[in-house]
């Protein structure tokens, strides 16, 4: 059998995992509403943004199927994550840190 052989096979998952995995998406949607209503201050954007990158990793994962993929493939995906959580670091340092009563 060649080396792409085992990936040129579909990936068919169970009803009962996508199903799991759409319960976990709406519990975790219903966390952010949740959240959304307490006054956390700062760390109200920090669980969001958490919230929602465990949202979008199930989505990559399961209905995606980069479960599946090869390592290379997970890799980028994971030096882009990198990238955009670095971007949206900078941005929260720029906010929590500008002189916003400043002429």
């Amino acid at each position: 059998m060649p080396p792409d052989a085992k990936h040129s096979a579909p990936h068919i998952l169970s009803p009962g995992l996508l199903t799991a995995v759409w319960g976990a998406l709406v519990c975790l949607t219903g966390l952010t509403i949740a959240l959304a209503r307490l006054d956390l201050g700062f760390w109200n954007a920090v669980a969001a943004l958490s919230i929602a990158s465990v949202k979008a990793l199930l989505v990559i994962l399961f209905f995606m199927h980069l479960k599946y993929e090869n390592r290379l493939l997970k890799w980028l995906l994971g030096l882009a994550c990198l990238v955009l959580a670095i971007f949206i670091g900078m941005t929260f340092f720029d906010l929590a840190y500008r002189g916003l009563g400043t002429p």
